[in-house]
């Protein structure tokens, strides 16, 4: 047998090789789920609370939820393939439509970077009022004190995708601590509620626990970072990615959920949230204190994440000069330049500005933002599921067809279920206004081409941490 001095150069290469793609995989899976583990903080009690505390109907509607998630996952592993280089529905939209049909879903994710910078800071200072409860009277003063500080720390550049690994994994392994010990706890009585129809109650409360859902763009637009890899290269992470994010973000949410019920942990008191009982009821108070900590911190880096994501799209959006000398952009100029640490600073400060007047708005509490939330990025999944559908009808793969006709009616039905709220027309109405007014810019700007791969070249980092071994 060899001995390690002995053995062959190319072969002590390609081991580096694969446990550097292992650890770029791990990295770049468990950063970009950040957001919809995260969403488990706020979304399983949003169901609740659509249901009206009804424990008995909450695991029927986050089944409901997961099956929606994993539709539109299948999509999504087929839009992967196809657009390996990143950019997510607005680069299906584009291709499928017509380019100006690319700034629907831009406008869309505008909006829902806007509202989940909100909707996490504002779950963040749920997470410490839980732990903290002396703190309640300052809830707006610390979710905007959370915000300025990961507005802050955008100053200094990608915080990179190890540390969003990191907390996710952190928020994971403490979340399993906090259910090992519900099997044995005796099990509750549920009340009896009654209603009218439970398959209408169940499908009317689940989409506002559609926030589950609202990170699987991200894997699709984040495949852009690799450019360490070949196309195949990215496919492959980004269908793991999503097969990871749904694997994982299924079993946390219908765990948690299970053991909810068990325990009958109803709508809890301003002061609290569900996730916060849950892990109260879990033994030692060390426990509890590691999970809201996490919580808190994941609930962070899914703001920061956004923090990134929305000013470099701006940034991608905005006019500048090509190596040809030709002008290209449909943005003012300003929300392209940036500082030492290539961050759009001005991108930052707007959406700082316009995240505040949201919390502000909303006292500081993520279940107001949630009946906001899985509105925006439904629009950008409609979008893109149909310019899939019309790929694979192209392509003649009548399965797929189906498959993508069956994930659109679902979000065009989550969508529509939403708007039977108030604050999802506001919602809509402002993706809307996104929408129009990019539209309305690059128009102005003689339509130039290469705009719907703003998304892709937003995610593209300036300073990009090669997490691959060197085969030196």
């Amino acid at each position: 047998m060899a001995s390690p001095q002995t053995t062959p150069p190319q072969q002590r290469a390609l081991v580096r090789l694969v446990h550097g793609r292992t650890a770029l995989l791990i990295a770049f899976a468990f950063s970009v789920m950040a957001d919809p583990v995260s969403s488990v903080a706020y979304a399983i009690e949003a169901a609740l609370r659509a249901l009206d505390g009804n424990l008995a109907l909450l695991m029927p509607a986050m089944i409901a939820v997961v099956i929606v998630v994993a539709l539109v996952v299948a999509s999504y592993h087929q839009l992967v393939a196809r657009f390996p280089e990143g950019g997510g529905s607005a680069a299906a939209a584009g291709a499928a439509f017509g380019e100006g049909f690319a700034f629907i879903p831009m406008g869309a994710l505008i909006v829902d970077f806007v509202l989940t910078i909100s909707i996490s800071v504002s779950a963040g200072a749920s997470a410490i009022i839980s732990y903290l409860p002396g703190l309640a009277p300052w809830r707006i003063v610390l979710a905007l004190g959370l915000l300025v500080l990961v507005a802050g720390l955008m100053w200094f550049g990608h915080l990179g995708r190890a540390v969003f690994a990191l907390l996710t994994i952190a928020f994971i392994v403490t979340a399993v601590l906090v259910l090992l010990p519900v099997p044995g706890a005796p099990p509750a009585v549920l009340p009896v509620h009654p209603v009218a129809s439970a398959p209408l109650s169940v499908a009317l409360a689940f989409p506002v626990a559609m926030a589950l859902a609202t990170g699987v763009e991200a894997p699709s637009s984040a495949i852009a970072q690799l450019a360490q890899l070949d196309n195949n290269g990215r496919r492959a992470f980004g269908r793991w990615a999503l097969w990871l994010t749904l694997g994982i973000v299924g079993v946390l949410t219908l765990s948690i959920t299970a053991a909810v019920v068990h325990l009958g942990i109803t709508v809890p008191q301003d002061d609290s949230t569900m996730v916060a009982e849950l892990a109260r009821a879990a033994d030692g108070p060390g426990v509890f204190a590691a999970f809201q900590a996490t919580t808190a911190l994941l609930l962070l880096s899914a703001a920061s994440s956004s923090f990134q994501a929305g000013p470099g799209l701006l940034k991608a959006l905005a006019r500048k000069k090509v190596a040809d000398g030709t002008e290209r952009g449909v943005l003012p100029a300003v929300l392209g330049r940036t500082n030492v640490h290539h961050v759009p600073v001005i991108g930052v400060v707007v959406f700082a500005i316009i995240s505040m007047v949201v919390v502000l708005a909303a006292g500081a509490r993520d279940q107001e933002l949630v009946l906001f939330y899985a509105v925006a990025v439904f629009v950008s999944f409609l979008t893109g599921l149909l310019a899939m559908a019309r790929f694979s009808l192209h392509d003649r793969k009548p399965w797929w067809v189906v498959l993508n006709v069956a994930a659109a009616v679902v979000v065009a039905f989550t969508l529509v279920a939403n708007l039977a709220r108030p604050a999802a027309i506001g919602s809509l109405a402002a993706t809307a206004l996104a929408a129009a007014g990019l539209y309305w810019s690059w128009v102005r700007a003689g339509r130039p081409r290469g705009a719907g791969h703003a998304v892709a070249e937003a995610e593209v980092l300036e300073e990009e941490v090669d997490l691959l071994v060197d085969d030196d």
